[in-house]
């Protein structure tokens, strides 16, 4: 038997709660991941699990409770303080830069680059060159480690669906996070695509990355995740063992309405 995991908590959220005019979106969730996990949150549709995410990532302030990232309290900061402090996303629908190319996308997303500073290009050209290097050496790995190297100088708006969500993947693991948040990566995704993502995320998590996964294909979840996490009606219903999760009466109530 493996001893038990007694790492701090990578993210913790607690009694976390996101309100819209009175109505509750979420409701008291509380759950932590560990370092390295892999974990699914699934639940039919409109029930809390976007709304989550952006109040976990910063899009959103959440009403009440809190939200802890390997020791940090990050509730109600904004999304960029957010991202680099390490916690980045995906989103259903990947909106890239549609004129820029696909290495212009991905050169664009780490964080801190020197060459924002307009002062740094006059006192400091040497030290902006060296960084743009290396931001150019790790944009071009992690294009070539999602399949579209064949792509790099194409702009954003010839790739397909499935490509546009390589291209977010790209984006996200040049910014070296602590752990990312995918929402629906397999959705409107043709299956040689998606096996193609789907291979990459596992490759990722073995190497040691951290991902909480939005995801309605219950293959995937089953394939993939573990903990999977469900929630209803803005409620975390229960927690565990994918193959026990999905085959629970209360997750196939949810889904279909009614006891299997």
């Amino acid at each position: 038997m493996a001893p038990p995991d007694t790492s701090e908590p990578l993210l913790q959220a607690l009694r976390l709660s996101k309100h819209f005019g009175g109505q509750p979106a979420v409701r008291e969730v509380s759950f932590s991941l560990q370092p390295g996990c892999m974990a699914g949150l699934i639940g039919p549709n409109g029930a809390g699990k976007t709304t989550l995410f952006n109040c976990l990532t910063g899009a959103m302030k959440p009403s009440s409770g809190q939200v802890i990232l390997a020791g940090r309290d990050i509730t109600g900061a904004s999304a960029d303080v957010v991202f680099h402090a390490g916690l980045a996303r995906t989103f259903q629908i990947p909106r890239p830069f549609a004129a820029m190319s696909v290495l212009e996308n991905v050169m664009l997303a780490p964080p801190g680059q020197l060459g924002e500073r307009f002062w740094a290009n006059w006192l400091r050209p040497g030290a902006v060159r060296a960084q743009e290097a290396r931001t150019l050496e790790a944009a071009r790995h992690w294009i070539d480690f999602v399949g579209l190297s064949a792509l790099e100088q194409q702009p954003a708006r010839v790739l397909s669906g499935g490509q546009r969500k390589l291209l977010e993947l790209a984006r996200v693991m040049v910014a070296a996070p602590r752990l990312v948040l995918l929402d629906e990566p397999g959705a409107g995704v043709n299956p040689a695509l998606l096996e193609q993502i789907v291979a990459r995320i596992a490759t990722l998590n073995r190497q040691g990355v951290s991902f909480l996964i939005i995801e309605h294909n219950m293959d995937l979840v089953a394939s993939l995740c573990q903990p999977v996490m469900v929630m209803a009606e803005g409620e975390m219903l229960l927690s565990g063992d994918a193959a026990e999760v999905l085959r629970h009466e209360r997750v196939v109530e949810a889904y279909l309405g009614g006891p299997a």
